[in-house]
């Protein structure tokens, strides 16, 4: 009889240590998915303020005298410098013209340029690194655009 008991318990005493670990795990990850997510929503704050950044920058060295707006962001990645205690954004941005001038106000809101005879689409690649991401503090390191391709 008391062979046929142990050979009963055995099997629950696993289950219970099993789901008594799994409980204890629980709350950990719940905290350590929120802490995720709120690194993640920071890094998207911070990428965004690049691409405004990169943006702006496109806008005060074009020779045009229309503003140009971001269409689609069509590649990105962060990069982190330890040593430097620097993080850099790669992007790849497709920009295309507006009606409004490149220094008017609320460029954001804008329209797009219709246009039958000009392509006024371009696609440029981006690197701008911040030492203070929080801030706004950023360098353009390397930028290249080629109209036309969309």
């Amino acid at each position: 009889m008391l062979h046929l008991l142990f050979r009963w318990t055995l099997p629950w005493a696993m289950l219970l240590l099993l789901l008594g670990s799994q409980l204890l795990v629980t709350p950990g990850s719940r905290s350590e998915e929120e802490a995720e997510n709120k690194y993640q929503n920071a890094m998207r704050s911070y990428f965004l303020g690049t691409v405004e950044y990169a943006l702006h920058i496109f806008n005060l060295q074009s020779n045009d005298t229309r503003a140009y707006r971001l269409v689609r962001i069509l590649n990105s990645r962060r990069e982190l410098s330890l040593e430097k205690n620097t993080m850099a954004f790669s992007m790849e941005l497709q920009l295309r013209r507006t009606r409004c001038g490149k220094f008017d106000d609320d460029i954001d809101n804008c329209p797009f340029q219709e246009s039958s005879g000009q392509n006024n689409i371009i696609t440029c690649f981006f690197i701008i690194s911040t030492d203070e991401p929080w801030g706004t503090v950023f360098y353009l390191l390397y930028k290249t655009c080629l109209e036309g391709f969309h």
